[in-house]
């Protein structure tokens, strides 16, 4: 058994996985297997750059595609929408956070995936995320960071829906 937890993902964080294995597999493939083609048929293939950047650039793609295969095949969808403790902080939660020195913070817990912290989004397994999961309204919570502990009282939690 694997000690690793769940690869949680939301449904809109599975589908854009999808859409871009999809846009990699369809498109972006077959015009690079077309341009590596047409660059070998050419004939010394150590100096042409369409062969050289398209056969890397195909690695690349196969990379990806592999890493979205075993994401997807590990993930576990989960809608925040169907959150029944909506009091709780939980996977899916949108949780306004305040520090010691009033400042506001908006963050929501998704997948490893689809995070992405210039839009608020952290992983659930986050250091912030971690410490946040299972605290309600008006509990504080004190978070390790590498500049050291931050204390965040939570003062809204929300869910879609």
């Amino acid at each position: 058994m694997s000690d690793r937890p769940p690869r949680f993902i939301t449904p809109q964080g599975f589908a854009g996985l999808r859409a871009e294995y999809e846009q990699l597999f369809a498109v972006e493939r077959p015009k690079i297997v077309e341009t590596v083609s047409w660059a070998a048929s050419l004939g010394d293939r150590s100096e042409n750059a369409d062969y050289l950047y398209g056969k890397k650039r195909l690695r690349e793609i196969d990379r990806r595609l592999s890493y979205l295969s075993k994401a997807m095949k590990s993930a576990k969808v989960v809608d925040p929408a169907n959150q029944e403790q909506r009091d709780t902080v939980r996977f899916g939660a949108t949780v306004e956070l305040v520090d010691e020195d009033d400042a506001r913070r908006t963050l929501t817990l998704v997948g490893e995936d689809e995070a992405d912290a210039s839009a608020g989004q952290i992983s659930w397994a986050a250091p912030i995320a971690r410490a946040l999961v299972g605290a309600k309204v008006g509990d504080e919570r004190i978070v390790r960071l590498p500049a050291g502990e931050k204390s965040y009282e939570i003062i809204r939690i929300s869910y879609p829906g």
